[in-house]
């Protein structure tokens, strides 16, 4: 029997022997009697004991706390464990979760897709066409750049790239990507290059 359940029912025998003691003290005039000894050696047992096991139930729900909030501390340390100091399943999970956010456009990437090009500008920082359009699925873009200044084109998203061709110059490359209907970025990814001009809008619909 747990600590729980003997404070509870001496707590219980110490209510219900209060009562029965008040209830026989109104009817017999000469109660207790010589059976005073017994009745206060009675309610100090009761008293005692309830005490007693109150305080061992407080120990064990004390204990069990513990118990909870240690297991807690281990599950929050696990979870955050994948940190600087274990950049090995850090990666691993980072890899984990690209290859899952990479795999809900290619679930709606349903439909025939498409073949656009593009070209770099022979002489500027900048694309023959500032917008392309396709179908969604299989969209790809064959890359020329004629220029001998090195380029490549990239797809992104909000800001994250999709995919992308080598930087090279004076010749042809192309870049394939499963797209869903919506509005992407192609860009020349060279530092300075998106912001001097080359970059446009890629419509899939």
């Amino acid at each position: 029997m747990s600590n729980e359940t003997l404070f509870y029912v001496f707590g219980i025998a110490l209510a219900v022997s209060a009562v029965l003691v008040s209830i026989a003290g109104l009817r017999m005039k000469d109660f207790p009697g010589r059976a005073f000894p017994v009745v206060v050696l009675w309610f100090a047992i009761l008293v005692g004991g309830g005490a007693t096991f109150a305080v061992l139930h407080a120990k064990d729900e004390k204990a069990e706390k513990s118990a909870e909030l240690e297991k807690a501390g281990k599950e929050i340390e696990k979870e955050t464990s994948s940190g600087p100091f274990e950049s090995g399943a850090s990666e691993e999970a980072e890899g984990g979760e690209a290859e899952e956010a990479e795999a809900e456009p290619e679930a709606a990437a349903k439909g025939p897709g498409g073949t656009v090009e593009l070209a770099a500008n022979p002489t500027e920082l900048a694309f023959d066409k500032t917008e392309l359009t396709s179908k969604p699925g299989k969209v790809t873009i064959e890359f020329e750049n004629p220029s001998a200044i090195p380029h490549n084109v990239a797809i992104e998203k909000d800001g994250k790239e999709l995919a992308g061709t080598a930087t090279f110059a004076e010749g042809k490359e192309s870049v394939s990507a499963e797209l869903a209907p919506g509005t992407y970025t192609f860009l020349c990814t060279v530092p300075g290059h998106a912001e001097a001009g080359m970059e446009g809008t890629l419509v899939v619909k």
